[in-house]
Formats: structure tokens, C-alpha cells, sequence
């Protein structure tokens, strides 16, 4: 949650930078930004994200594992050093300064992104089924599908309806 929370700082530092566009602008770019991310999760664009498509190493944990345990999550929790698979935070954290969020708002919000990553890691810690990733697998791109056209209707309907 930490690292969540961080991420949600710097996305909140950054809101400044939206201010001179004014309301309708922001509208509009909130509401483009939120269909090119349901358009890509659902394959009808190809657009790269900004991540490391990557896992966070294990020589984290190796060695020093309480402490690794928590460098683990809060970088986990960022959102930053690993792989994100879906586009929808990434709608939320462009979102979040063009509709000029206070920080109490975008803080929370970096908190519960961060929660919802380790909330993940924890299902699959206590899971301890063999089959689980498989099931993820199969589960995942409509998990991901179904996020992005939510967040598309719910922003549509928060600003023009």
C-alpha cells in the first residue's frame, strides 16, 4: 500500500501541469484517454505502455528475507518496477490530475491500487494450488476486458451524463 501511495504522490505533484487546460479540455482528455485504453485492452489498438515488462528479481528476497519481503511489495505496490497487465491504472493515473483530484482522493487511490496488488500476491501465496496460474491465465483477459469498458462507461456517465 505504501508504494501505491507513493506512486498517487507523484501523480498528484504532477496535477499542476493540467491546470491551464481548462474544464471541457480536461473532460475530453479524460474521456480519449479512458476509450484508447478500452480499445487496447480489448485488441483493437496496439499501443505500448510505460513499464517494465518485467518481474521484480529475486535476489530481493534472497538473503534478507523479512526485509526483501517488504522492498518486494512496496515496489510491487508502485506499480513502477514490474509488469502491469492491464491499461486501466494507467487510465487512473492520467485520469486522476486532469480531473484535478484533492490528494486526499489521489492518495486513497494509490493506496487502494496498492492494496489490490498485494491482495493478488497474498491469493496466490494462500492459494498453494497447482492450478491456480492456469486458471488465472484463462481468467485475466477478461478480468482485464471487463475493467476497462467499466471504467470507460463510469467516466462517460460521471461526465456527460
Amino acid at each position: 500500500m505504501l508504494g501505491g501511495t507513493l506512486s498517487a504522490a507523484v501523480v498528484w505533484l504532477l496535477s499542476g501541469l493540467a491546470a491551464p487546460l481548462p474544464p471541457p479540455g480536461r473532460t475530453a482528455a479524460i474521456l480519449v484517454i479512458a476509450a484508447l485504453g478500452a480499445a487496447r485492452d480489448l485488441g483493437l489498438v496496439s499501443l505500448r505502455l510505460p513499464q517494465n515488462a518485467r518481474q521484480i528479481p529475486q535476489e530481493v528476497l534472497l538473503g534478507r528475507l523479512r526485509a526483501g519481503a517488504l522492498q518486494f511489495g512496496f515496489e510491487l505496490g508502485t506499480g513502477v518496477r514490474t509488469y502491469v497487465p492491464a491499461t486501466t491504472p494507467y487510465v487512473l493515473a492520467l485520469g486522476l490530475p486532469l480531473s484535478h483530484q484533492g490528494p486526499a482522493a489521489t492518495l486513497l487511490t494509490g493506496a487502494a491500487f496498492g492494496a489490490g496488488r498485494a491482495l493478488s500476491a497474498a491469493l496466490t501465496y494462500l492459494s498453494r494450488s497447482p492450478s491456480r496460474a492456469a486458471l488465472i491465465a484463462l481468467r485475466l483477459p477478461v478480468l482485464v476486458k471487463t475493467t476497462a469498458l467499466a471504467a470507460l462507461t463510469a467516466l462517460t456517465w460521471l461526465y456527460l451524463g
